[in-house]
This record gives structure tokens, sequence and C-alpha cells, in this order.
């Protein structure tokens, strides 16, 4: 086979090497190249949220070196290198280097980019956030400063937000989450339980403000002075940004792929123009963004099965994403956006159980969460939820 026979992956992150991983499994001869902006070292970025506790450094988090990642599945790895274009007529990518690589097929894994939020003051360059390997490196750094890191302002009160909170607890920091909403994971989990996870990370000595946001943060005589929407001021010694993702879709628009939240794929992860996919945080896949490691490994068979020559449509089954707060065991399975029904929570000292069920048919579950000792029941009631897609 040609070079122009050769399916090109953009992105080496989860998504991008499970499709590789899979295609391979399928095809033998398919020549593979996985381009990656930075080393193309195998991790896994769900691990970055909760490596503190592990004792885990950037360096041990790696699980493949690129060389040995590219042994293993027959493909060329080109580390460090960035496409500047897609030729979709010419059917050819530009690399920053100068290289142009002739494809069959483009699998856009592109991933996403943390929001920026547009900050005030002489210090507002000092926020951090943490998104690959490279960023967690940096914080780390941070973390092991001469003077000491004692406090830590956490921008967010989301899945990642407190999954850091938690993290930082165990190096002995006092994290304050900061958020406009009215509590923790307000987005995926009903108050009782949003509230449970609160209480369990206060106890820990993780603080919460609640209904402010964060205006400016300026350098100050014992660290960071941050000012807040309320006119309050927070003194800390680092700035934690965790308020979102936003998937990226620059290289996408550029070539003229359709875009909205993110790329815009059908079912079979196929774009707007012929012969590129997109999978992962970077894609919207028939309306749903789902930046969940679950819904990535069933886009990744799917469309390896595609790219081997079986088209393939992405099946959703019950999801649960189990969210990293062992000061508090959380697994959610949230309903889908359009679900019509109620949620009914049943509590104890040692568990929560919480179940959304259909408006006017009780007896059908459409999303649940479970706390404490109640996570033993994920796979039970995951088995209950009808799936998004068959």
């Amino acid at each position: 086979m040609s070079s122009s026979d050769s399916v090109v992956i953009v992105g080496s992150g989860l998504a991008g090497y499970n499709v590789a991983r899979e295609l391979r499994k399928l095809d033998a001869n398919v020549p593979i190249t996985v381009i990656s902006r930075d080393h193309a070292g195998f991790y896994s970025k769900p691990m970055l949220s909760n490596a503190l506790a592990g004792k885990k450094t950037a360096a041990t988090l790696v699980m493949k070196a690129a060389d040995k990642i590219g042994a293993e599945i027959n493909a060329k790895v080109l580390p460090h290198s960035v496409v500047e274009k897609i030729d979709t007529q010419a059917r050819t990518l530009l690399l920053n280097d100068g290289q142009t690589l002739p494809y069959r097929d483009v699998v856009l894994a592109l991933g996403a980019d943390p929001i920026r939020l547009p900050l005030k003051g002489d210090a507002a360059d000092t926020v951090l956030s943490v998104n690959d390997l490279d960023d967690f490196a940096r914080f780390a750094e941070a973390l092991d400063h001469p003077d000491g890191v004692k406090r830590v302002a956490i921008l967010g009160a989301g899945l990642i937000g407190c999954e850091f909170a938690n993290d930082l607890l165990h190096r002995g920091i006092e994290p304050t989450v900061l958020d406009l909403a009215e509590r923790a994971l307000g987005r995926l989990l009903p108050e009782a339980a949003s509230l449970r996870l609160q209480k369990q990370l206060e106890a820990g000595g993780t603080k919460f403000r609640f209904g402010v946001a964060v205006q400016s943060v300026d350098r100050a005589a014992s660290g960071l002075k941050v000012t807040l929407t309320d006119g309050s001021t927070l003194e800390t010694d680092l700035v934690l940004s965790a308020i979102g993702l936003k998937p990226r879709t620059a290289l996408a628009a550029s070539a003229g792929l359709q875009i909205n939240r993110g790329i815009v794929v059908d079912r079979h992860l196929a774009s707007s123009v012929p012969h590129i996919y997109a999978v992962g945080d970077c894609a919207e896949v028939d309306g749903h963004t789902l930046p969940y490691v679950l819904p990535l490994m069933q886009q990744a068979r799917a469309l390896a099965a595609s790219l081997a020559g079986q088209r393939t449509p992405v099946a959703y089954p019950a999801m649960p994403v189990v969210v990293k707060t062992p000061a508090w065991p959380t697994v959610v399975c949230p309903p889908a956006m359009d679900a019509q029904g109620a949620w009914t929570v049943t509590e104890t000292d040692e568990a929560l159980e919480a179940r959304f069920t259909a408006s006017g048919n009780p007896e059908q579950l459409l999303g649940f969460v479970l706390q404490g000792k109640a996570v033993s029941q994920r796979a039970a009631l995951a088995a209950q939820i009808p799936p998004l897609w068959v």
C-alpha cells in the first residue's frame, strides 16, 4: 500500500490511540499515522485529576512512550507535529515542518481546550489549568514551590474542580472552590447528592464559595489576591481554573467542516466532508457532546469498524460516570437531555441513592446517582437504563 492509503489520526490522546488500536485489530495492513502536537506518549488523561493522591508525577503517568506504542500498534507516530492545513481536494495534510502527508481517511481526535476567563490583574497570567500531561507537570512544579503551597483557589465546582479539590487534600492543601452556581456539580447531581458531596469535601478541609466569580488576580505580599464579583477578596498561593472545556474546532473549520458546539459528525463519526471523521472531546456526535471515557471508547470501536470496511454506527448504552472523589465516592448516570421525569432520593449515613424515573411510569429508570456504599449497585442499575442509541 502507498501512503495515500493511510489512515491519519490527528491527536494522540485516549480517543486517537484507541481508534488506532481498534483499527489495527481489524486490519493488519492499513498504514496508520498518528500525529501528536506533544511527546505522543500514551497516558490516561482522567488520571490527571487524582494523580497527587497516588503520588504520580508527569513522568510516571506515561504508560508507554511514543516509540513503544507505535511499535505495539504498528503505526507511524509523529511527535511534536502540528497539522497546519487540510487540503480536502488533494486529500493531504500540511504539517508545521513543511511535510505533506497524503491520506485515505483522516480522524480528528483533537480534544478540547480549557475555557479561559478574561481575568484582570497583574497575576492573571499565573492562573493554571490542567488539561494534558504538560499542564500537569507545570501544576506539580508550582505545588512544589520552595516557599510552600498551602492554599489553592479552584475556579469551578464541576466534575474536574471537585476532583482536584479532593486530590489536593492529599497534599495537605486547603482548596477553596469558587463558582457562580448554587452548588457543586449542579449540572450532574440532584441537590441532595450535591450537598452530600460538598459536606464530605468540606469535612476534609475544602471550602466552597457559591454565587461568585473571579474578577482579578493580583500579586500580594503573601502570594496572590483574588478579587471576587461580590467585592470580597481571597488570599491564596495558586489559582487553578477548572470551569470547563471547549472543543478544538479551528482546524476543522478552516477545512470547511460543519461546526456547532464541536465538529459536527453523524453516528458513523463522519463529518460534513468526505473521508474526514471526528471522535472524542472535539466531536459533536448527532447533536451530543459527551466528554467522558465510555462514549469515547464506543466511538473508537465503531469508527475502527467503519474504517476497516464494515460501516458501523456508534451505539451508546448506559454509561455511568465515576466522579473521582474518594472522600465521598460518587457515580452518576445522567438522564438524557430531553428526558421527562423526576428524582427520588434515598439516604442513609453511609450511602445515597437517587433515581430519575420517567413521568407517568415510575418503574422506568432513566438515570441515577449512587454515593458512598451505594456505588456497589452501579452495574445493576446501569443494566436497567435504556440505551441512548443502539
